[in-house]
């Protein structure tokens, strides 16, 4: 497969599995850390959506789907599927020293074991994962904070997640 364009395939398999499993599990609905908080409320100041910036604080401040997904890759890339395996154990520990209540990580670390595993059968490698979480992670956090969490708060309201506060 041609590797950039297995790149941007992976790129949006990674944004649509971080995306889907952090808000199934609530990240937009409310702060899961102090500095999720700080974060969504900064990002509301400055025209972002609330939900949106939640959502960002907390991939930001705890090990959740996006951290999971990154961590997958990489632990697939070293072990196969026990690496993926071992990797949602330490987002998982990662959380737990975090006090999140959450298991977005553990599971976004699992989701994503299981989509490199199949995608692999179609020529996709596991380096084409790490290259296309970093990239995700800087489209969520690094380009435009405010404008993609008006994106983030309008897919939360879909998923009935919306903030709380």
């Amino acid at each position: 497969m041609n590797e950039v364009i297995g790149i941007i395939i992976a790129t949006v398999l990674c944004l649509l599995n971080f995306i889907i499993v952090d808000t199934y599990f609530g990240l937009p609905e409310q702060p899961g850390v102090r500095g999720a908080r700080i974060i969504g409320k900064d990002v509301e100041k400055r025209g972002g959506d609330i939900a949106g910036g939640f959502f960002q604080g907390n991939i930001l401040c705890s090990p959740d789907a996006s951290a999971g997904t990154l961590m997958a890759s990489i632990g697939y890339l070293l072990l196969g599927i026990p690496g993926g395996i071992i990797a949602a154990l330490l987002v998982f520990i990662g959380n737990r020293l975090c006090a999140d209540p959450g298991y977005a990580g553990t599971t976004g670390c699992l989701t994503a074991t299981t989509i490199i595993f199949l995608t692999s059968f179609v020529g996709f490698k596991p380096e084409m994962f790490i290259v296309g979480m970093v990239i995700a992670i800087f489209i969520i956090m690094g380009i435009d904070q405010a404008r993609i969490s008006v994106v983030l708060g309008k897919i939360a309201k879909k998923f009935n997640r919306y903030a709380r506060e």
